[in-house]
């Protein structure tokens, strides 16, 4: 069985990084004339700028129900929280589930479920290391709110991190989009929030790793178990 390159190293680049390889790779010939050190550093980092705007395909699961990671990264934190004010959800809280994506994550972000974005709200903010907990609260985030076919709602958050300092979101309020749709990205490094429905019980554990657009976050389908308990 052959192996394609595109299945291995060659991924395609998200076209927000085109400029910024650009940069890179005009610094590196500026570098490369100063000293053949210096011009094989600045190889690398271009190097390292395109993996990072890397946007490669992603295949969700099959089955109806499932809520996927909306990023690549490290689940870095499980607990109740009120989702963002600024989204006009009830302020009761939900299960949220954090990913951090570090500076090698790809950082395309993917709608964890189908359904239809009924609001988008950025909010300025500081930008404080995004693994800690505070940085949902204090640091600039992007919410989305997410209503699906059969009414329950969830909300995903881009947060800005310590190195992060530009949120990019592709999509409008009123947008229906499919399980894993890219709707969005950060740079460079930071964090991803899903306030999963009420009731819904994670899948995942701390320090899990996630694929975005594939990774089962939580299920919405009735399992026997829960028809048996109601």
């Amino acid at each position: 069985m052959s192996i394609r390159m595109t299945d291995t190293f060659i991924k395609p680049m998200h076209p927000e990084g085109i400029r910024f390889v650009a940069i890179f790779a005009a610094i590196t010939v500026g570098l490369w004339l100063v000293s053949d050190f210096l011009g094989l550093v600045g190889l690398g980092l271009t190097i390292w700028c395109y993996y990072f705007f890397r946007d490669p395909e992603r295949v969700p699961p099959a089955r109806e129900g499932v809520i996927v990671s909306p990023a690549d990264g490290i689940v870095s934190i499980i607990e109740p929280a009120v989702p963002p004010a600024e989204l006009g959800m009830p302020d009761t809280p939900l299960t949220r589930v954090s990913v951090f994506m570090s500076v090698f994550n790809c950082h395309v972000n993917r709608l964890p479920i189908a359904g239809e974005v009924t609001g988008i709200a950025y909010h300025p903010g500081k930008f404080f290391n995004a693994s800690l907990d505070k940085a949902s609260a204090e640091n600039e985030r992007n919410s989305l709110r997410l209503r699906l076919d059969d009414g329950q709602e969830l909300a995903v958050v881009q947060i800005a991190g310590l190195v992060a300092r530009r949120i990019v979101c592709f999509i409008e309020p009123g947008a229906r989009l499919g399980t894993g749709e890219r709707f969005g990205l950060i740079r460079f490094g930071s964090r991803l929030d899903v306030y999963l429905p009420a009731g819904t019980e994670p899948l995942v554990s701390i320090g899990q790793t996630m694929v975005a657009g594939e990774t089962v976050l939580a299920d919405l389908t009735p399992s026997p178990n829960k028809q048996a308990d109601s």
